[in-house]
């Protein structure tokens, strides 16, 4: 599109399409995809997939087929999306692995959050609603639903579903085992 900057070492493959007044960053790789406008794209890889208007992807962010991201969204650094929708205005910022999900509209997926797909035999789906805030370093165990405006305590392993509004904490007590490391020694 009119406008766009393509720089130095992108690799545009297939029926790849880019709007206008895009920023496609060095070492960009898109296969068969399409991209908004006002988008910046900076050192990811981007493989049959869609992404929305005015939306922020990388740097070394991969987006494997069958992924959709909406307008302003922020796909961050060393994130991976595969087989799925991110919502309007949702933002996956960093060390994250989403896959065969669906994030509603506003959402925040905190870094290092994972959603567990597969079981060793099938792949299964985890559904993240609107407005939803997991916290860093989440398993979200698939299949399972976080309803709307849920919030996910940092650190926990979610296999159940977590109501709308409500606040999910699954992980272990901590304890302190006092003189432990002068004991071992």
């Amino acid at each position: 599109g009119k406008g766009t900057t393509i720089y130095p070492g992108v690799i545009l493959e297939g029926k790849t399409v880019i709007g206008e007044n895009c920023i496609i960053g060095q070492n960009t790789r898109a296969v068969d995809s399409v991209i908004g406008n006002e988008t910046e794209i900076q050192s990811s890889v981007i493989l049959e997939s869609k992404v929305g208007n005015n939306t922020k992807v990388g740097p070394f962010a991969y987006l494997g087929p069958n992924s959709t991201l909406g307008d302003h969204v922020k796909v961050g650094d060393f994130v991976e999306i595969k087989k799925s929708i991110v919502g309007e205005n949702s933002k996956v910022p960093h060390l994250s692995y989403v896959g065969d999900a669906t994030i509603g509209k506003g959402s925040n997926i905190g870094a290092g959050t994972i959603t567990c797909n597969y079981d060793g035999k099938y792949k299964h789906h985890t559904e993240i609603g609107d407005g939803v805030f997991i916290g860093s370093n989440s398993n979200l165990v698939a299949p399972v639903n976080i309803g709307d405006g849920a919030y996910v305590a940092a650190g926990s392993t979610i296999t159940d579903e977590v109501p709308g509004n409500a606040l999910a904490i699954a992980r272990a007590r901590q304890v302190n085992k006092e003189n432990y490391v002068r004991k071992q020694k």
